[in-house]
C-alpha cells in the first residue's frame, strides 16, 4: 500500500463579494488529489481536498517541498501500525521534516490541504465516512448524526442594500437555517447598525444573529464597534481585531460582554494557545474558529483541541471556519459546536452534497466513504481533472 502520486492545481473563485477588508476578485484555491495504489470498485482510491476559502492557492510550496518529501519516503513509514491504511499523522510528520519552528502561515495551508486529502483517502480505504474515522481515532468512537449549521453571509456586494440583505436572510431561513452571520465594517457604524437592526427583525432573536468584521479594525474602530454592538448581545462578534493583536482583543473583550468569535486566521496550536492565554477571551461564552485545512490539517487540529481542554475550553466552543464538506465531517467527528455554511457563495467550493437538506438549523452527516466530494457534481468534476477521469 502506497501513495503513488500527489497532484495539485489552482482554481479561481470568480467572486465579486466584499467584506470589511478586501474583495474576492483575485482569490484562488488549491485543489489536491492524493493517488494511492489501493483499488476499490475497480479504480484506485484517490483522496481529495482544497484549501478552504479566504487564502490563495499555495501550489508552489506543495510542489517544491511537501509533495516530494511524501513521494520520496519509504511507503511503509507512512502506514498505520496494522499496515492496512495510511497514517495521516505520519504523513504530517514527513511533510514537516527540515521545517523550522514558527513561520506557520508560509506552510500551514499547503500542508493542511494535502493532509486532509490523505484523510479522505484513508477513510475511503477503511470504508468509512471521514467523520466516523475521526470519531474512531480521536473521539472514543462517539457518533453523532447531525451537526448544527449557521450561515456565513450578509456580504457587501454592488447594488446590495438592506432590502437585498433581508431577502437573503429570508431565503436562508426558508432553507431550514436558524442562525445568520452578516458582515460589518464595510460601511459606517450607523449604516451597519441599521443592517443589524433590520436583520434582527427577520431572525427574531439576537441569539440567531452574528456579525463578522474580518479582522479589519484598528484600535479606534474596534473599540467603537464593540461599544456600539454591545447592547444587541448578538450570537457573537467575529474577528473584531487582528487575531494576533492579543492586547487589543483583550481590550475589546473588557468592554464587550457578549460572545466574541475569533481564530480563523490563526494557523497553529501555539497561536491558539496564545489567543486564549493573552486575548482576554472567556471559555464560558467565546468561540474559537480555526480553519482546519488551513492550519496543518486534522491530526494537528486534534492537538489544538487537547490544548484547549487543558485551558478549560469545551469542544462545543469550537466552530471551524469554512462552509464545506470537509468542515462538516470535522465538526461531526470531533463533536464540535457547529459548522458554517455558504449557500450561494464561492460557487463549487461552498456547500455540501448536492442533495443535502437542512432541518431546524442542522445538517445530517454523510454516510458515504471519505469526505463525499463525489456527491458534489461541480466540484468533483474539477477534482477528477487532476487524475484524468
Amino acid at each position: 500500500m502506497r501513495i503513488v502520486d500527489i497532484r495539485e492545481t489552482a482554481v479561481a473563485l470568480n467572486s465579486s463579494l466584499r467584506n470589511a477588508v478586501f474583495d474576492f476578485s483575485e482569490m484562488t484555491t488549491s485543489v489536491v488529489a492524493v493517488v494511492t495504489d489501493v483499488v476499490r470498485e475497480g479504480k484506485p482510491v484517490v483522496g481529495f481536498a482544497f484549501n478552504s476559502t479566504g487564502r490563495y492557492a499555495c501550489g508552489a510550496q506543495m510542489r517544491e517541498r511537501f509533495i516530494p518529501r511524501i513521494l520520496r519516503a519509504d511507503p511503509e513509514s507512512l502506514l498505520n501500525a496494522a499496515a492496512d491504511n495510511l497514517d495521516p499523522e505520519k504523513i504530517l510528520a514527513c511533510m514537516m521534516q527540515r521545517e523550522k519552528p514558527g513561520g506557520h502561515t508560509e506552510r500551514s495551508v499547503a500542508i493542511g490541504t494535502i493532509e486532509v486529502a490523505c484523510w479522505d483517502a484513508a477513510a475511503k480505504i477503511a470504508g468509512l465516512p471521514l467523520h466516523a474515522l475521526i470519531a474512531k481515532i480521536y473521539n472514543k468512537n462517539n457518533k453523532i448524526y447531525k451537526v448544527p449549521c449557521y450561515v456565513g453571509g450578509g456580504w457587501y456586494a454592488p447594488g446590495k442594500g438592506i432590502p437585498e440583505l433581508l431577502e437573503e436572510i429570508r431565503d436562508r431561513l426558508a432553507q431550514g437555517y436558524c442562525t445568520m452571520k452578516i458582515k460589518v465594517g464595510g460601511a459606517s457604524i450607523p449604516e451597519d447598525l441599521a443592517r443589524v437592526e433590520a436583520a434582527l427583525k427577520v431572525v427574531g432573536d439576537s441569539a440567531h444573529l452574528a456579525v463578522d468584521a474580518n479582522a479589519g479594525f484598528d484600535r479606534t474602530r474596534a473599540l467603537a464597534y464593540a461599544r456600539a454592538l454591545a447592547p444587541y448581545r448578538l450570537r457573537w462578534f467575529e474577528e473584531p481585531t487582528d487575531p494576533l493583536d492579543f492586547a487589543l482583543l483583550a481590550e475589546v473583550a473588557a468592554i464587550y460582554d457578549a460572545p466574541i468569535g475569533t481564530g480563523e486566521n490563526l494557523f497553529s496550536t501555539q497561536d491558539v494557545r496564545n489567543l486564549v492565554t493573552f486575548g482576554g477571551l472567556r471559555a464560558d461564552r467565546d468561540i474559537i474558529q480555526t480553519d482546519v485545512p488551513q492550519s496543518y490539517g486534522i491530526a494537528q487540529f486534534a492537538r489544538t483541541l487537547d490544548m484547549l481542554r487543558e485551558y478549560g475550553w469545551s469542544p462545543q466552543s469550537v466552530f471551524p471556519h469554512g462552509g464545506n464538506q470537509m468542515t462538516l465531517h470535522i465538526v461531526g467527528g470531533f463533536g464540535l459546536g457547529g459548522c458554517e455554511a455558504y449557500p450561494g457563495v464561492f460557487g463549487m467550493f461552498a456547500g455540501f452534497a448536492d442533495d443535502a437538506h437542512v432541518e431546524d438549523g442542522c445538517l445530517k452527516l454523510p454516510d458515504r466513504p471519505g469526505i463525499g466530494f463525489e456527491a458534489q457534481n461541480a466540484l468533483y468534476a474539477e477534482m477528477k481533472k487532476l487524475v484524468g477521469s
